[in-house]
């Protein structure tokens, strides 16, 4: 898999306009499934029980006017205009607008950050201009450790609600597509054959995810299009056949009439209505697939019309059929004729909608976990081709467990609505929150633009979100009690994480300890290579010296690896590893740091082995010749987090490209490296950084040739010999004194999920025959 690929489905000439029509028709299948299928189930649920059609058709015009300017208002105003400029290096979502806030305000709680981080091509950062208030509510953010709490609170109860979502939308969406068999079967037959052919349908679908959305995903766009074509062509037909002054129920007006009459019951009756605007968060989620232009054209000129098409066309029909009060569904508005080709279609999108849910549900629990707030789990790559096509198997069959419960449970739509409905709307405040911290810190707005925004579209939510909270005990508690459930466990996993790390940090061995170690203490080097694994980017990890402690050697070529996440999405190959000495060259001691963003692929162990052992070459030859080859003013790199001791050398950015300076015998294929953070096309010309277009050239002398040349194959002995990997096996006790709360959560909560979760070892996937487990108990 190239890693380098961040987009799933661009094309490189992503700015000519025919590359921009073909994203615009591949984002159907993909972003616009779930939205495209809210005309099966919206006036459906909104007219549950809360009001009733009448002869006036002031209920129907005052839903559709409802519809018209929540879509309006919502995904195309909001999202479409607004949200998705709040991009992350092109990718969209709620990771992606903590990471944007992380990186221009001090508020981030994940462990081990660099200066060095800052450097990388991926954090983009804008000078600010002065503005006094936005400056202002900068200092209030990072001042303040219980607003950097509250703040990762929001971030983890958006990201559970989409969970939330991923659960009710398959169950609503398939469940409504099947509802059409009931205008064709007996009332009995129908009762006893909706929810089995429901359950099947979930079945396959969950049971097909570890194929990959790429094996079917090119079914997906053209179900969507015939599907929009279809309710686009159905909705023309009823307004032309039935009533075509229904247009005039879009006017404002039509709203205040219906909330006058229906008082209480109308604004109940908006947690159904609240459904047409179900998916819209997929257009920011699915943003780093796709370009901003394709997923603006594909909404305003083909999804929006036709779901606009749709919904005045089922009000036409309803407007001249009053005896369909208790029939009132999508269905009923489709000519007999062509029904059942109708309800094969519908079936096909809302399995199609269901499948995108369900994929963004996998990517955010990835997320979740690489920015260490979700316990691990297994994620298996099902593309070698497409970037970010992930299955995490406990999770699929999880979510299927759930999604047949709740089909089974509550078997109405009334019911699933509500519960969908109040999920949909969590996300939507979460994003509109986030998007105005983003207005003030990021896009250097006055905070009365952020304001405004917050108001406007805070207050529609707000609105719809209460309707929805209303129904509580009418399937509103279930997405409820989901979010309480895995927010307390992400939360109590993070952090425990952090506490982790911090005990790790104070209980950290100098330098000067390691150094000491050798024959006259009875240390002994043993051959091969030893990749101790820890979180710290600077020191000795204290389960190293346990590990010296209980036996007595280590390894000929020592590494000390931190795999760590930085709050970006993407890390280019080239700047991914951090590569320095710890003590002289004679101790054969390394440091790698590998950086990853929340959106990447980590490498299996075999590629890693080959990649790190590749990078300490170029480090090695790197290092020997700035050393001696007189690049004696090159810029010092960043100071690592808690060194204090000089005595641990510089990390340098180990690129990719070609090195031709280091010609040597027996070496490995050579590679270049970067200084002082930036990428360069050749070591044999550098531009000192800091120093102005004054050039130094690497002198081979024969003395350093050899040295270089020992080295390399002391490391390439080592290899032959074996790698070991040295992996902390923790167990996190909560210290004496700690309130009940401390207790509960680490006691038994963590130490319970880090019993049944995934293991370090099996997440890195390493041979159970190198792995040297350390046990450690942390005190915190």
């Amino acid at each position: 898999m190239d890693p380098s690929c961040g987009n799933c489905w661009t094309n490189p000439k992503k700015d000519s306009w025919k590359a921009t029509l073909l994203l615009a028709y591949q984002s159907l299948g993909v972003v616009y499934g779930d939205l495209s299928i809210s005309p099966l189930y919206v006036y459906k649920s909104t007219f549950a029980e809360d009001i009733h059609h009448s002869e006036t058709n002031e209920e129907i015009f005052g839903v559709l006017s409802f519809v018209f300017w929540t879509l309006t208002l919502v995904p195309l105003f909001k999202y479409v205009f607004i949200v998705l400029r709040a991009d992350d290096n092109g990718e969209g979502g709620t990771f992606a607008l903590y990471s944007l806030i992380c990186r221009h305000a001090k508020v981030s709680l994940l462990p081990n950050q660099q200066v060095a981080d800052e450097a990388l091509s991926t954090y983009i950062l804008e000078p600010p201009p002065t503005t006094k208030n936005s400056s202002r509510v900068k200092a209030v953010l990072e001042n303040h450790k219980s607003l950097h709490v509250a703040l990762l609170i929001l971030v983890l109860l958006g990201t559970c609600m989409v969970i939330g979502d991923g659960l009710l939308t398959p169950a609503i969406s398939v469940f409504s597509a099947v509802s059409g068999l009931e205008l064709s079967m007996s009332k009995d037959h129908h009762q006893y054959a909706m929810v089995p052919i429901t359950c099947f349908i979930l079945v396959c679908l969950f049971a097909l995810q570890h194929y990959g959305t790429h094996r079917i995903g090119f079914f997906f766009a053209p179900i969507v299009l015939t599907w929009l074509l279809c309710i686009s062509a159905l909705g023309l037909y009823n307004i032309f056949h039935w009533n075509h002054h229904v247009y005039q129920a879009l006017s404002p007006s039509y709203m205040i009439r219906f909330l006058k009459k229906t008082r209480k019951g109308g604004w109940m009756s908006l947690g159904g209505i609240l459904l047409c605007i179900t998916g819209s968060e997929a257009m920011f989620a699915d943003l780093g697939h796709f370009s901003h232009a394709a997923i603006q054209i594909a909404f305003t000129f083909l999804v929006y019309p036709a779901l606009i098409l749709a919904y005045m066309g089922q009000a036409a029909y309803l407007s001249r059929h009053h005896h369909t009060i208790h029939k009132i569904g999508y269905y009923v508005s489709v000519p007999e004729s062509v029904r059942w080709p109708v309800l094969v279609v519908a079936i096909l999108a809302s399995v199609v909608g269901s499948q995108a849910i369900i994929s963004g549900t996998f990517s955010i629990i990835n997320q979740s976990q690489s920015l260490g707030c979700f316990p691990r789990v297994k994620v298996i790559h099902t593309s070698e081709k497409i970037h970010g096509q992930i299955y995490i198997p406990e999770i699929n069959w999880m979510l299927m467990i759930l999604c047949i419960a709740v089909t089974i449970g509550f078997r109405d739509i009334k019911h699933m609505g509500n519960a969908s409905g109040l999920a949909v709307m969590a996300v939507m405040l979460v994003t509109t929150c986030l998007t105005s911290l983003v207005i003030i810190l990021c896009w250097h707005k006055p905070p009365l633009v952020a304001l405004c925004f917050l108001l406007f579209f805070g207050s529609i939510e707000l609105l719809y979100f209460s309707a929805s909270l209303i129904k509580f005990l009418e399937g509103a508690w279930l997405p409820i009690l989901l979010a309480l459930f895995l927010v307390t466990i992400m939360f109590v996993w993070h952090y425990t994480t952090v506490k982790k790390y911090e005990y790790d940090l104070h209980n950290k061995v100098s330098l000067e300890w390691l150094l000491a170690l050798g024959p006259s203490l009875g240390i002994a080097r043993v051959p091969g290579v030893g990749l101790v694994f820890t979180d710290l980017t600077s020191g000795i990890p204290a389960n190293f010296s346990r590990f010296v402690t209980n036996l007595p050697a280590f390894h000929r070529v020592l590494v000390f690896v931190c795999i760590k996440s930085v709050p970006v999405p993407y890390v280019p190959p080239a700047e991914r590893y951090l590569v320095g000495r710890v003590g002289p060259a004679a101790h054969r001691s390394y440091r790698c740091i590998v950086r990853y963003g929340y959106r990447d692929v980590h490498q299996d162990v075999d590629s890693f082995e080959s990649e790190l052992v590749s990078r300490l070459l170029e480090f090695i030859r790197y290092d020997w010749y700035k050393a001696h080859g007189g690049i004696m003013d090159v810029r010092k790199e960043e100071e690592e987090e808690g060194a204090g001791s000089t005595s641990e050398c510089r990390l340098a950015v180990i690129g990719t490209v070609s090195l031709s300076a280091f010609e040597m015998e027996d070496e490995a294929e050579p590679a270049s490296v970067s200084v002082g953070f930036q990428t360069v096309d050749s070591v044999s010309d550098i531009v000192e950084i800091g120093v102005p277009e004054r050039r130094v050239r690497f002198a081979c002398e024969t003395e350093v040739q050899v040295q270089v040349q020992e080295e390399v194959r002391d490391l390439y002995e080592a290899q032959q010999a074996g790698i070991a990997f040295i992996l902390g096996h923790s167990h996190v006790r909560a210290k004496q004194g700690s309130s009940v709360w401390k207790r509960l959560a680490i006691n038994l909560g963590y130490n319970f999920l880090r019993r049944n979760c995934r293991g370090a070892d099996v997440s890195l996937k390493v041979p159970p025959a190198s792995l040297l487990e350390v046990g450690m108990v942390y005190i915190v």
